[in-house]
This record gives C-alpha cells, sequence and structure tokens, in this order.
C-alpha cells in the first residue's frame, strides 16, 4: 500500500474483530514507526504493547477505575482547550453527533454515553492496546514530535491491514496507569492505540469525518 493510500484508508476505527495480530507485526509497524522526525533526534516515545493475558487484566483494572470514579478524574494537563470557540466547537460538534447518531444514543442519555465511553478503557476490545508515556519535563516540541510518531504507527498498521484509533481518553486515568504500568516517577501516560482488524459488521465503522478544504486553511504565496 502507498503511502497515500495509506492516508487515505486511515480512520478512526472503534469496533474491532477476534483475529489474532502476530507479535512479530506489531514489532515491525514499530520499528518502521520510530523512523519519525524528532528534535535533535531526541526520540521522546515510550511504549507499553499490551496482548493477550496482560491486554485483558490491564483493560479489566481501566475500565473499572473509569466506571468507578469518571465524576471525579482530572486531566493532568490540558488536552485541547479549556473552553471550546470556532471553528473548533463546530467541528467537534458535528462528528460527536454523526458518531452518536450512528450509536442511537440521544442527548442526554447519560448512561449510554457512559457505556460507550467506557469501551475506550478497553481499547473497543482490539487484540493490541499500546499505551505510550513520555517525561513530564520534556517540553512542547517533543510532544509535537510524539505525534509524528503516533501517526506512522497509524499509517504503517495500514500496510498489513490493520487499523487503529489513537486515544486521548487514557490521559484521564493517567494515575492508576502510571501505578499499574510501574512508570519511573518522571514520566506519565501520554495516550492510547488501539490496534487490530476491523470489524465491518459494525456500523459505528461507518462513522465519516469531514475534513475542510484546503483553502480554508492554507495561504498560497507567490
Amino acid at each position: 500500500m502507498n503511502v497515500i493510500k495509506a492516508i487515505k484508508s486511515r480512520k478512526s476505527v472503534r469496533s474491532f474483530n477476534k483475529k489474532r495480530v502476530p507479535l512479530s507485526i506489531v514489532r515491525s509497524i514499530l520499528e518502521v514507526s520510530a523512523q519519525a522526525p524528532s528534535g535533535s533526534n531526541t526520540q521522546p516515545w515510550n511504549v507499553h504493547v499490551l496482548m493477550g493475558k496482560s491486554l485483558q487484566n490491564f483493560v479489566s483494572e481501566m475500565a473499572e477505575e473509569f466506571l468507578k470514579n469518571n465524576n471525579k478524574l482530572k486531566l493532568e494537563r490540558l488536552n485541547y482547550m479549556k473552553k471550546y470557540r470556532n471553528p473548533y466547537q463546530d467541528r467537534r460538534r458535528k462528528v460527536g453527533w454523526d458518531l452518536y447518531k450512528i450509536l442511537n444514543i440521544k442527548k442526554g442519555d447519560y448512561k449510554k454515553t457512559l457505556k460507550f465511553h467506557s469501551s475506550n478503557y478497553r481499547f473497543f476490545d482490539a487484540p493490541v492496546g499500546l499505551i505510550f508515556s513520555i517525561e513530564k519535563d520534556l517540553g512542547w516540541m517533543s510532544w509535537l514530535d510524539y505525534g509524528m510518531f503516533l501517526q506512522n504507527i497509524c499509517l504503517v498498521s495500514r500496510s498489513y491491514g490493520l487499523h487503529t484509533c489513537p486515544q486521548a481518553a487514557w490521559g484521564l486515568v493517567y494515575k492508576k496507569a502510571n501505578k499499574v504500568l510501574a512508570l519511573k516517577k518522571n514520566f506519565t501516560v501520554h495516550c492510547g492505540m488501539a490496534i487490530g482488524y476491523e470489524n465491518k459488521r459494525n456500523k459505528i465503522n461507518t462513522l465519516v469525518t469531514q475534513r475542510e478544504k484546503i483553502d480554508n486553511f492554507c495561504k498560497f504565496l507567490n
């Protein structure tokens, strides 16, 4: 699969089938993805690969943590914006309501919403879960570098016929995750990613996200 096809076919998949992903493929994906650029070659990424029993045990603890304490959980740092404004708010609402329409979650149905959100902490039943951690004193450019590493994983996965779902949600349970993974004091969970084969029978994977036209975000200076 060439890189353009990989980019165009990449999407966030939220339901996976049970087909096993060989460890050799996961290793290959991460080895290739580690070619991502980083400032002064600092390579700020650290990854926990969860499969089999380790995955089952981890998601069991994390889903329980979320369902038990969701009203009290707070992010360690600001994920996106303290208060959304347009155009970001409109884009966010559009994809949110499109997804909830597919899931038949009505406005104000907190029970269904909570159940859906909790599936994040099971990696949407993917056979492979990745948890990414970073040292807390690294600056914002290192976080930018990390994003290029994550994007590489998404694209290289497509070359193996796999799909992914990058998940910022893991930052909400960072305290528990840091403890369970026995991270060193200066490290913290950054985000996660589900990897596996798409469950094409689940309507949730039919979600299509709209993208801005290039002239809305680019200025071409001659």
